[in-house]
């Protein structure tokens, strides 16, 4: 039965007046889960004002009771997590596991804001100068707002929020329209922890909302994950807008394969890194760089990559689900023909792939193309399926030299025994994660995420230390306390403290 997705405003689940509304549909089956409205300006300005108000009290709740708050909500998490993890693989694809490592890193984050009190802490210095002493404070912005993808609708909502909050914002977010059940079941859940009403919003829609936000003149900060091309608008419209802004966007990560790696290892992690979840992860590995005499392992690495099946969310034996759209699909298609057309060998072809109980689904099989050169369209864009592209080189500097070139630094590993190697490789390589034997490089939240160059537009990245610092400014207090009678010395006409 399909239903209508409520808003979040002002601490009430309501149904949107929205005279549009998008499809919530199951990527395996086609089956519609519910209509996503497509909420009015009024909504817009309700959630805002309404995040407004409630800045004026949560901005002043000690930051110890913030935390406890935080506490009460991970509990929860933890205890839905199954739950959430359903909801999740229902209207993503993503199979059962897979739905439950999205909410529990999500989880870890939520765990980390409930540390916030020793993050706020700010710095002191006694007697900078006679009698004059120094101390910084960090305070909230004001009202925040969260554009979040797809294909994480648990953890990535989870990065933003409860940062933001823990600091003393209050937050609007819009997550994707495409599966929007799950960060639904998340409010619930915030809502039952007892938070204050208004402090989170949950609004609903495609570009018209976000371009909304973007503009509306009472938010402070805006966060994103998405496409690069997405989150050069946002990041361009946002400071345009004297914002705050922070945008995670596009990737084309790289692992590179010395010869005296672990030939085991190498292609288990190389085989679940570049088709797990169906490649639709901004740090999945879609290029394997093969340094020497490595590239002999690239019948293996087929072979392997050709046992993974697809399937549906609660099928053990699945490997992966289906991609999030018809339209997904459609466009990882055009770039697997591109490809052939313009000369990559492909090793492993899994674009005419079905499934036999869901044919409706956006499957594609595990493909491996080999021969890939730099100008090839498949490699200068982010593809976003379970494609990995094979390169050979030379040596450690000729893949990085081809890492470096390109236009994207979210990730990159690096799987080899040699110490010297992996010192090298990361101190040059121009990529902000680096795995060395890791394949899948994301931090854990009390360190942050760091993707450079044109994978992270803004100063300050997401969750950890870096979180706080976005989400706060600081203010600098200066303090002398005169003693009684104390001589006048005149006035002083310099810049000097004394």
């Amino acid at each position: 039965m399909q239903t209508r997705v409520p808003l979040y405003i002002d601490g009430s689940f309501t149904e949107s007046a929205a005279t549009r509304h998008i499809p919530n549909l199951n990527p395996a089956t086609q089956l519609n889960l519910a209509n996503t409205p497509c909420a009015t300006p009024d909504e817009v300005n309700r959630a805002v004002a309404s995040a407004k108000q409630a800045f004026e009290t949560w901005k002043d709740v000690p930051v110890i009771d913030r935390a406890r708050l935080m506490m009460k909500f991970v509990q929860l998490l933890k205890q839905n997590q199954d739950e959430i993890a359903e909801i999740l693989s229902q209207e993503t694809g993503k199979i059962f596991a897979d739905a439950k490592g999205d909410v529990w890193r999500g989880i870890e984050v939520v765990e980390h804001a409930c540390n916030i009190p020793s993050m706020m802490m700010g710095e002191t210095v006694e007697n900078v100068a006679r009698d004059i002493d120094t101390s910084s404070y960090m305070h909230p912005l004001g009202v925040c707002a969260g554009i979040t993808p797809f294909n994480f609708p648990a953890m990535i909502p989870l990065w933003m929020f409860p940062m933001a909050l823990a600091c003393g914002n209050t937050f609007v977010l819009k997550p994707s329209e495409q599966d929007p059940l799950t960060p639904m079941r998340i409010a619930q859940l915030f809502d039952e922890a007892g938070f204050p009403k208004g402090v989170l919003q949950v609004l609903h829609g495609d570009r018209e909302q976000v371009d909304m936000l973007l503009t509306h003149p009472d938010i402070k900060a805006i966060s994103f994950v998405g496409s690069a091309p997405v989150g050069q608008h946002i990041y361009r419209t946002g400071t345009q807008h004297l914002k705050r802004v922070q945008c995670m966007t596009g990737a084309k990560n790289h692992m590179v394969i010395m010869p005296d790696a672990d030939k085991k290892q190498v292609i288990s992690h190389l085989t679940g890194a570049s088709v797990g979840a169906a490649g639709q992860r901004c740090m999945a590995i879609s290029v394997a760089v093969f340094v020497g005499e490595s590239a002999q392992w690239l019948d293996e690495l087929k072979a392997s990559m050709a046992e993974v099946k697809p399937g549906a969310w609660n099928d053990e034996a699945a490997g992966y689900g289906p991609l999030i759209s018809r339209g997904s699909r459609d466009r990882v298609l055009g770039l697997l023909a591109k490809g052939k057309e313009e000369g990559a060998q492909c090793l492993l072809d899994g674009s005419s792939f079905t499934h036999p109980d869901f044919p409706e689904g956006n499957w594609v099989g595990p493909t491996l193309f080999s021969k890939v050169t730099p100008e090839m369209t498949i490699y200068r864009e982010e593809i976003f399926g379970p494609v990995l592209l094979a390169m050979q080189v030379d040596t450690i500097d000729d893949a990085l030299k081809l890492i470096n070139d390109n236009p994207f630094g979210n990730g990159v590993s690096l799987f080899t025994n040699s110490g010297g190697a992996a010192r090298h490789f990361q101190r040059n390589v121009q990529v902000g994660q680096v795995g060395i034997n890791i394949p899948i490089p994301v931090p854990l939240p009390f360190f942050s995420f760091t993707g450079w160059r044109n994978s992270f537009y803004g100063d300050q990245h997401a969750y950890g230390k870096q979180a706080v610092r976005f989400y706060t400014e600081t203010k600098t207090v200066i303090s002398r306390w005169f003693h009684h009678g104390e001589e006048v010395q005149g006035p002083n006409l310099t810049i000097q403290m004394r």
